[in-house]
């Protein structure tokens, strides 16, 4: 094995580690793709639930008033 078959053997070996890291990059730049698509949908889901939530309080607030309303008849 001479000079220049060590050589090759260096130069793939820093090709192969740089070739790891790109790949890598790629798959953390797609997982976060997904967070951010996750992060999204659970914004969407609590804005219906606050929206339900509120619904409930308002008609909580009308049943009272008429079951107060009726009591002082």
């Amino acid at each position: 094995m001479g000079a220049g078959d060590l050589d090759l053997v260096i130069l793939s070996i820093i090709i192969g580690t740089l070739a790891g890291i790109v790949w890598s990059l790629r798959v953390l730049v797609i997982m976060e793709k997904r967070i951010a698509r996750m992060d999204s949908n659970l914004l969407k889901i609590t804005d219906k639930v606050l929206k339900e939530e509120l619904k409930i309080e308002t008609e909580e607030k009308e049943i009272s008033t008429s079951l107060k309303s009726k009591k002082k008849k």
